[in-house]
């Protein structure tokens, strides 16, 4: 089964640089138009079923790539940041430049936040439900922090590892067929190359 990882275009906080975690914040304009473009691809590859997170942006996302059939489920929430909720990144890094690198690394939680492990326990027993129907390409549509968490469990890839995810990108992954988990596409834009993606 392949596992079709979509990243929900920019928020107006990511437009900020604000931390969102469970925040419930929508699209920018600018996120509108990246999941726009997305959508042909998406249809291109096609789908069985889809999963999003239920927060608005992701919502949002889901419907503007033709995914308006998705389940929603808190589930793929992205990790509560606690305290930094609504931050931006720059007053964070200001304040404790290595509480915040371990946070994005995995290794540590934010003040008030959700830890690192049960964030990933929580999102991939998703993937793990939905496996039990297999299916040929899963939808997953979510947060940046979801796809970093469930890159790790499943192919190894240490968040202290991988670039950012770009907003309304593709990442896909295989399960499955008595072979371990592969990659097969990280951080797809089908109209550019994003090196600098922000979080």
């Amino acid at each position: 089964m392949r596992i079709l990882l979509v990243r929900h275009g920019q928020s107006s906080w990511n437009a900020e640089r604000r931390l969102q975690g469970q925040a419930d914040v929508g699209l920018s304009d600018l996120g509108e138009v990246q999941a726009d473009l997305l959508r042909q691809t998406l249809e291109d590859i096609g789908h069985c079923r889809a999963v999003s997170s239920d927060l608005q942006r992701v919502r949002e996302t889901a419907n503007r790539i033709g995914a308006g059939d998705a389940r929603l489920t808190e589930e793929l929430r992205e990790i509560d940041v606690g305290d930094w909720t609504g931050r931006t990144i720059d007053e964070i890094r200001a304040e404790n430049e290595e509480a915040y690198q371990a946070w994005r690394a995995g290794t540590s939680t934010a003040p008030g936040g959700e830890a690192w492990g049960d964030f990933v326990n929580r999102v991939t027993a998703v993937i793990e439900a939905e496996y039990r129907e297999p299916c040929k390409n899963l939808l997953i549509v979510c947060h940046g922090g979801v796809i970093r968490a469930i890159l790790q469990h499943y192919i190894g890839l240490n968040p202290a590892f991988i670039i950012p995810v770009a907003p309304a990108s593709l990442s896909a992954f295989r399960i499955g067929n008595g072979k371990p988990p592969r990659l097969e596409l990280f951080n797809y834009l089908p109209d550019s190359l994003d090196f600098g993606a922000p979080d």
